[in-house]
């Protein structure tokens, strides 16, 4: 039997993706299997679990997912010792209406799945309101159960004495204190964290993290606090329809941004992915019958992408005779131009008229619920598509036949519509699952 955590905070940047990464290490250097899950639609952080654990996380999201799909994803977690899901902004942090099965708040996958929660609270700047703010989360919502607290970015012993003493006359354990240490700071860029696969130095990180925090915190009482769970597979596997057969996936440090359970369920479904590098100049696979392009950071590499005809010219000869989809990052290099953080504007493939600008940043940012007007690669017209928007982009043109009628989580129409030109189709949203 697998026992269970979900590791959170009063909010983001306090320290959950590093205590995650630590203590999934540290316990698997004690030979333990670890599993971990990311709460919400951040697409960066599973890769920074898989490193920490050697096992593949994924996405498990209360807005998005019904109950069925995040029992078939967490049901991976049947042969680990110890499963840690790590969330996402605060612990009751959502959207305002319900989504599919949830408003996408780590404390609906806490007390779906009967999880404790592991806070880590900074308390930097306070001293016994700490244990205020850590009592107001643990009776907030009764179905919610607090295990404990690791406290974060500790000033000194008084300090730390002082805020313990205030968790402990609240009834609240009290796992570690951890000073600060920049050398296990993660870094970061705009979308957050810097990749885990462009950090050649990531596995070294994450050892000094383990070896960090099992010298502060008590990690058999960290363990012992985990609740016994017995996931059972759902008998109804991942609505996700693959975008084809034989699929060309972009894939560099440009075209990075993939929901590791999409991948899995088109591989379930029978599909073939085959990768190929905008970066290095390179074209999708002749024998694929779909290209898609997902998101990324294209807006860092734009000049090397205009500059880079192979691939250009490929994928529009591509594009004569098969479909090609691309998501945010992927859907910019579909359209005529980029203009980056500089003023300069640079080519891009033409496949859509749509043109961007990053020279005026403005965060696009939350869940989309998309209803298709148009089909786009394994979805048909009139789909209700979920998924997650988070870029920087201005869109300066949008010409082409509107592929959706998109609203945001709140049932605003958004003007992020997607595209449609011939047989190339972008979203600025990532899909994560279709409604049944």
């Amino acid at each position: 039997m697998a026992a269970g955590l979900l590791i959170s905070a009063p909010a983001s940047g306090v320290g959950k993706t590093t205590l995650t990464l630590a203590l999934a290490r540290a316990w698997r250097n004690r030979g333990l299997k670890v599993q971990c899950f990311k709460s919400g639609p951040d697409y960066i952080d599973p890769a920074f679990h898989a490193a920490a654990t050697g096992r593949a996380s994924v996405n498990i999201d209360s807005w998005a997912m019904d109950r069925a799909t995040i029992a078939h994803l967490v049901s991976r977690g049947t042969d680990a010792d110890i499963v840690l899901a790590e969330g996402s902004m605060g612990l009751f942090d959502g959207v305002a209406a319900r989504g599919v099965s949830g408003t996408g708040a780590s404390a609906d996958i806490a007390e779906m799945l009967g999880w404790p929660v592991v806070l880590v609270i900074d308390p930097s700047g306070q001293a016994q309101t700490a244990a205020a703010i850590v009592a107001g989360l643990r009776d907030y919502r009764p179905g919610v159960r607090l295990a404990g607290v690791v406290l974060n970015r500790v000033a000194s012993p008084r300090h730390e004495d002082l805020v313990r003493r205030a968790l402990n006359d609240a009834g609240i354990a009290v796992f570690g204190a951890l000073p600060r240490h920049a050398e296990i700071s993660l870094p970061k860029r705009h979308l957050g964290l810097v990749q885990a696969e462009e950090q050649a130095e990531i596995g070294k990180l994450i050892d000094e993290a383990a070896r960090f925090v099992a010298e502060h915190v008590d990690l058999d009482a960290v363990l012992r606090s985990a609740a016994g769970w017995s996931p059972q597979p759902a008998a109804n596997g991942l609505n996700v329809t693959p975008p084809g057969q034989r699929i060309a996936l972009a894939r560099d440090a440009a075209f990075s941004f993939v929901y590791p359970h999409m991948l899995e369920a088109w591989h379930a479904a029978g599909a073939e992915i085959s990768t190929f590098s905008p970066l290095a100049d390179e074209v999708p696979d002749a024998s694929a019958d779909v290209c898609w392009l997902p998101g990324g950071y294209p807006e860092l590499h734009a000049g090397r992408i205009a500059a880079n005809a192979r691939f250009r010219s490929g994928l529009r000869a591509f594009a004569e005779t098969r479909p090609v989809h691309g998501e945010c990052g992927g859907y910019m290099v579909l359209g005529a131009g980029l203009t980056d953080a500089d003023g300069v504007r640079h080519e891009m493939t033409g496949l859509l008229g749509l043109e961007t600008s990053f020279a005026k940043r403005r965060m696009h940012l939350g869940y989309r619920l998309a209803a298709l007007a148009v089909p786009m690669p394994g979805h048909h017209a009139g789909a209700r598509l979920r998924g997650h928007e988070f870029h920087y982009s201005t869109i300066l043109a949008q010409p082409d036949t509107p592929l959706a009628v998109v609203h945001d989580a709140t049932g605003a129409v958004i003007a992020e519509t997607g595209s449609q030109r011939g047989r190339a189709t972008g979203t600025f949203f990532h899909l994560i699952a279709e409604d049944r």
